[in-house]
């Protein structure tokens, strides 16, 4: 095994200098944390096994061909900045697109991204009112309930793109909820880092009723 891997989560290696710009990531996260709320006074202690760790395991769970990944309603860069520096080492030709209305979390993103060196696209809009953005893969953590992400996420995939959204305890009623309305192809894998907590793969996206 080389030397210079690292595991970092779900049997996800990577180098040293992704673990170093993670490790970056999360004294930024600290730093603007105490101005802004990118995450919750409760887990900034815990940011790497809450967030950083629960961010790259999203990446474990994506297609392994993809080109375009969009995060929406990225806030603190969760996961869409892990992302962006997991996939800086494994895909660097691939684009991760982040997604985030606030201002000032806009500000941070970019910053994160100038500082990490990240080729990464910060767009400051609600997802509404935004271009498709033709992705292969959409994400959005802590963002919505199932159906509202559906609605979100439908426009800025692909024809055969998959949202990955990671859920708590109430994700088996929201997944009924979603299929009043919606159809789609559901794989559901738990989450590493909470018990009760699961992470939606979904494809085939299509409206079940006008």
């Amino acid at each position: 095994m080389d030397q210079d891997q690292i595991e970092l989560c779900a049997g996800l290696r990577v180098s040293r200098e992704t673990m170093d710009k993670l490790r970056a990531f999360e004294q930024l996260v600290k730093k603007w944390t105490k101005g802004i709320n990118l995450v919750s006074k409760a887990t900034v202690d815990h940011l790497w096994e809450r967030h950083i760790i629960d961010s790259a395991q999203i990446y474990t769970i994506a297609p392994s061909i993809w080109q375009r990944w969009a995060d929406l309603g990225s806030g603190g860069g969760f996961p869409g900045i892990v992302i962006a520096v997991i996939a800086q080492e494994k895909k660097p030709q691939a684009q991760v697109v982040l997604v985030e209305s606030d201002q000032r979390k806009a500000a941070f993103l970019r910053t994160a991204a100038r500082e990490l060196d990240l080729p990464s696209q910060v767009i400051c809009s609600r997802i509404e009112a935004i271009e498709q953005l033709n992705a292969d893969v959409v994400s959005a953590r802590a963002l919505a309930d199932l159906s509202q992400l559906l609605s979100l996420s439908v426009r800025h995939l692909r024809p055969q793109g998959c949202a990955i959204f990671p859920k708590g305890a109430r994700a088996t009623d929201e997944i009924a909820i979603a299929r009043l309305d919606w159809h789609f192809a559901l794989e559901e894998i738990q989450s590493i880092t909470e018990q009760q907590a699961r992470i939606l793969k979904i494809e085939g996206i299509s409206r079940a009723r006008l």
